[in-house]
């Protein structure tokens, strides 16, 4: 059994974006990156603070926009058309969760397709489905470059996805068909949902429950994917585990990714990758090889 080192792939992959950047850079052009915050939530505060050090460590510029929880939503629209247009801005992110008294979807469709480097907007959404270019959500993203990088060749592999949400589940089952992948979209009213998980050689695991998927529903060899990160107490501390029970799952699996350090790294990496092929595709400019779909 091999660990997939998400933290030692995601520097790589940082590496990787620095590299392009620095040539972009050199016709002239800085890819930029908009990130807003509406609110004050702590997760995605740091979270967003992240952004911008990786952001601005691969040579991009980072435009941080910070608004109270009370702001209107019509200001919100009116700063996402601004950035619209704004060429200095090539990728545009709305940190979710919005307040209450917003319509997320309506707040994502207001951003510029070619901008929406999250790769939630409707536009973006079809373009996948249907096999056409578009933006690619970051985490999909993630877990695809990390099965590439570890199997090679996808074709003919069974994938079983469980987890159906647009922001991972239906992605990730698009890009695995996308790699001639047999799949299967799995989630808690699939019957048997045990013999399925045993069906797959790819196995992602993204519905949100600690530690639901246990070793003796992994077939020996599979590659399993943990993309969940879930808060719980243990001895009177909080530490995080994945939707796959990981001892376990580890003494069958061929590969597999831990809880933390496994699938999260990826998600920023791939935004910035995202944020260079809006660029790139703005201007005109070959797409960095190796950090798209």
């Amino acid at each position: 059994m091999s660990v997939i080192d998400g933290k030692a792939f995601a520097a790589d992959v940082r590496a990787r974006v620095a590299e392009g950047v620095a040539a972009v850079k050199a016709k002239g052009i800085t890819p930029g990156l908009a990130v807003v915050l509406v609110g004050e939530d702590p997760a995605s505060e740091v979270y967003v603070r992240n952004k911008g050090i990786q952001t601005r460590e691969a040579g991009m510029a980072s435009f941080e926009h910070k608004l109270d929880a009370t702001t209107p939503e019509a200001d919100l629209l009116a700063l996402i058309e601004k950035l619209n247009n704004d060429p200095a801005v090539h990728g545009i992110l709305v940190q979710l969760p919005l307040p209450g008294h917003m319509d997320a979807d309506k707040v994502i469709n207001t951003i510029n397709p070619a901008k929406d480097v999250d790769g939630f907007h409707i536009s973006n959404v079809g373009l996948l489905a249907t096999g056409q270019k578009s933006m690619v959500p970051c985490t999909p993203l993630g877990c695809l470059m990390m099965l590439r990088d570890k199997l090679g060749n996808l074709s003919g592999l069974n994938a079983v996805v469980v987890g159906r949400s647009n922001i991972v589940g239906k992605p990730m089952a698009q890009l695995l068909l996308g790699d001639s992948c047999t799949v299967t979209i799995a989630h808690s009213r699939t019957k048997d949902l045990a013999e399925v998980c045993r069906g797959a050689d790819i196995l992602v695991a993204a519905v949100g429950r600690p530690r639901m998927i246990p070793g003796d529903w992994v077939k020996p060899g599979a590659t399993v994917i943990d993309v969940g990160i879930n808060r719980i107490e243990d001895g009177g501390r909080t530490r995080l585990v994945g939707d796959v029970d990981y001892d376990s799952a580890a003494a069958v699996a061929g590969a597999i990714t831990p809880v933390p350090g496994g699938v999260g790294p990826m998600t920023i990496a791939c935004l910035l990758a995202n944020t260079l092929t809006a660029c790139c595709r703005a201007n005109g400019l070959p797409e960095p090889q190796g950090l798209t779909a």
